[in-house]
């Protein structure tokens, strides 16, 4: 047989190239339209109101997160023994990679059934997704029904459910329960497979809605400490994939506040320096990619005639801490402190509720100098307490301490309760025995805060009860105020 010429033998060997490469296509495409995405690090159901809601979800390209290796230290924190800052993110523990794709959202109430479009999920926003919905219907329980898939042409389409209720009109007397907590750094976990024993508690009450007061997650802790935007994107996966918050958020609407931790690092403001090669620009990117949240930060809520709710920014507009007191230096910014006096003036409902992620009663401790409890910020704290004890039936749930507390000035008699963190392991900062004349309740314990708002023949009641991280209740406070029968 005469062997090819060289001309032929190139020939010969494109065209076994182009077929090759065909092939290869064809599988990829293949592959595509049968690949399959997961909800591995749930949804979030944000900012219900009465005729709205916003449902957040990131699409992941594994069933599960990845598997804990390391052990922790036996102190607070429980930080990572020997964990090696410079490994692969994709191989850190609790890791879930994401994976682009297609989200559309179904709510069903009764009959009534609406559907988004597909959305896309891209890497630029971490794949996650924001659906809004808006014209619903006012204390209406919904089904929601989250679809997914690879492609346009995906084969498989994986789904994941949840429900939640809209908030009543602001004229109806209804009861309401809600929960609220703090401060939750990954390796703090107490259960090793459920990740945080308050969420599993917290789901036995069956809450209305749930506040979170900041420092979902710990940028500036090791393993991994959050230098660079891939390894601060990863702390969101580890946290919301742990099957607590999955099974809770999948049932409780979330209200999210950020703090310092959740932005870059320790009492950040826009002026901090970055954190290794995150920016506190970053930071406010990264907020908005895994927080069910649109416009401005601070916002109220009405939940039925008995309670309306403030929740106010902390961050994005404060003052340096080491600017000299004055009537210059802010928290809040003049614009926010505009719109919660006013929005606060107007209201008509029985009970009202700043939720803060920093106190504003304190005490604190006296090397702080970041919230309005500190003599850093005296003059703007001093104006809010006096403001606040002023506004009738008016109270105070704050964040970012790590102890349980309630406490009233003892200049103004505004009251002030801190939930704790969310684990034990977190509990640090205050000595168990140094309680204050202010101090009505004081315990370095974790767990949660819930609050009830209810009717009694002529009276609407408020009761705030603390709990540990097994759902005992630690405290209790109840106020009542009498009302005209509806």
């Amino acid at each position: 047989m005469k062997e090819p010429t060289m001309t032929a033998s190139k020939t010969l060997h494109a065209t076994s190239i182009f077929f090759v490469s065909t092939l290869l296509i064809i599988s990829t495409v293949f592959d595509a339209s049968a690949q399959q995405v997961f909800f591995t690090t749930g949804i979030k159901i944000g900012e219900v109101t009465d005729s709205s809601a916003m449902i957040w979800t990131r699409l992941c390209s594994q069933k599960k997160p990845n598997k804990i290796r390391h052990e922790r230290k036996e102190t607070v924190f429980r930080h990572p023994l020997n964990f090696d800052e410079n490994m692969p993110v994709a191989q850190m523990d609790g890791g879930v990679q994401g994976t682009p794709g297609l989200v559309r959202a179904t709510l069903t109430a009764g009959r009534h059934t609406v559907t988004s479009t597909w959305q896309s999920a891209v890497a630029e926003h971490d794949f996650t997704v924001k659906i809004p919905f808006s014209q619903l219907q006012p204390d209406t329980a919904y089904e929601i029904l989250l679809e997914a898939k690879a492609s346009p042409d995906s084969k498989k389409v994986s789904t994941t459910k949840g429900s939640f209720r809209t908030a009543p009109r602001k004229d109806a007397v209804v009861a309401v329960q809600l929960t609220t907590s703090t401060c939750q750094y990954f390796w703090s976990y107490d259960d090793k497979k459920r990740g945080f024993s308050t969420y599993d508690q917290m789901n036995e009450l069956q809450p209305d809605f749930f506040i979170h007061t900041g420092d979902y997650i710990y940028y500036d802790k090791p393993g991994p400490e959050a230098n660079t935007i891939p390894k601060a994107r990863h702390k969101w996966h580890a946290m919301d994939a742990w099957p607590s918050l999955v099974d809770f958020h999948q049932h409780t609407p979330i209200y999210m506040l950020k703090d310092d931790h959740d932005l870059l690092s320790d009492d950040a403001h826009p002026q901090t320096k970055p954190y290794g090669e995150l920016t506190f620009e970053d930071g406010l990117k990264l907020w908005h990619e895994n927080t069910p949240l649109e416009g401005k930060p601070y916002r109220s809520i009405r939940w039925g005639k008995d309670l309306q709710i403030w929740m106010v920014e902390g961050r994005e507009y404060r003052s340096s801490n080491n600017m000299e007191d004055g009537s210059e230096k802010s928290i809040w910014g003049n614009e926010q402190k505009e719109w919660f006096k006013a929005t606060v003036q107007s209201s008509d409902a029985t009970f009202k509720i700043l939720f803060t992620a920093t106190p504003v009663v304190g005490p604190d401790r006296e090397n702080k100098a970041d919230n309005h409890a500190n003599e850093a910020f005296e003059q703007e704290g001093s104006w809010l307490r006096t403001f606040l004890a002023s506004q009738k039936n008016m109270y105070v749930v704050n964040g970012d301490r790590h102890w349980q507390y309630v406490s009233q000035d003892d200049k103004t008699g505004l009251m002030e309760f801190g939930s704790g963190p969310v684990s034990d392991y977190h509990a640090q900062g205050w000595d168990p025995n140094d309680k204050r004349p202010e101090h009505r309740y004081l315990n370095l314990i974790g767990g949660f805060l819930g609050i009830r708002v209810f009717r009694e023949e002529d009276k609407a009641c408020i009761t705030f009860t603390h709990y540990d991280v097994h759902g005992e209740e630690t405290h209790e406070e109840k106020f009542n105020t009498s009302v005209r029968p509806e």
